[in-house]
């Protein structure tokens, strides 16, 4: 069953990336992948129309919903007003973290239909600036969700950044067709299971330098980007590589997360 959002009258802004997703399959399969409990918190990032907005609202505490597009936010009030949902006006990448802890979600899920272009931004204010969710489960780009769920040999930047904080997991694929107006490209229900975080701030920060530095040069071997952008000699690189366990001539995309972690503990800008 699909929704029909012509009855709203919403002309979509490219400008935010809108894409309404209106298969009631869909929405129910985000849902059951959230695991949502009557004790949940959820904030829900782009309600829209409000279409997974309500089923969101049946199953959990309390739904905190983020909307940017101001033209939406006076029916998003009426239609959820005297229930459990609570929405907000603003840009989700701006929001302070203040704002969250007084809002008391220490403990609370993520559940979003977002904007493609936001994905990456939108994972590294959550995971640095908020307080760490439970759960996230969130609709993106087919092939940006295959870039997160990524194992050597096709490590990458976005890969790390999640799976240093998270556990992901493809759900299910989403076609074009789900959505109103119809995107471009095919896209993922995503889930990443968070957990304690392995690295303190310093060593963290460190842990990002590092994988720039390795990434920075494609298909070069990451003894040659680590000793250009760290100023190292190769042989003392090599050093460490053997204590780490791994070869001289590995390149990024081949080292784990675990690898990563462990050179990163050796190396220090």
């Amino acid at each position: 069953m699909k929704i029909d959002t012509c009855k709203l009258k919403i002309v979509q802004k490219k400008s935010l990336g809108q894409n309404f997703l209106i298969n009631e399959g869909i929405l129910d399969k985000i849902v059951r992948a959230a695991e949502i409990s009557p004790e949940d918190v959820v904030v829900e990032i782009g309600p829209g129309t409000g279409n997974l907005t309500k089923k969101l609202a049946e199953k959990s505490k309390r739904v905190i919903a983020i909307e940017n597009d101001r033209r939406l936010i006076d029916s998003l009030r009426e239609q959820f007003k005297d229930t459990n949902v609570e929405i907000i006006e603003g840009d989700v990448l701006k929001l302070p973290r203040l704002n969250l802890v007084q809002q008391g979600l220490t403990l609370y899920k993520i559940v979003a239909n977002i904007p493609y272009y936001i994905t990456s931004n939108l994972l590294r204010t959550i995971f640095e600036s908020w307080p760490r969710p439970k759960l996230i489960v969130l609709t993106v780009q087919k092939e940006v969700a295959k870039r997160i769920i990524a194992k050597p040999p096709d490590m990458n930047l976005l890969a790390l950044s999640v799976q240093l904080y998270s556990e992901p997991k493809i759900i299910s694929y989403v076609s074009r067709g789900s959505f109103r107006p119809t995107p471009k490209v095919d896209s993922a229900i995503i889930k990443l299971t968070t957990y304690d975080l392995r690295l303190t701030t310093s060593e963290r920060e460190n842990f990002f330098k590092l994988i720039k530095a390795g990434f920075s040069g494609k298909r070069k071997q990451l003894v040659n980007n680590l000793a250009k952008n760290f100023g190292m000699i190769k042989d003392d690189l090599s050093g460490i590589f053997e204590k780490v366990g791994i070869k001289h001539d590995i390149r990024a995309e081949n080292l784990s997360l675990n690898q990563w972690v462990e050179l990163s503990r050796h190396i220090e800008k």
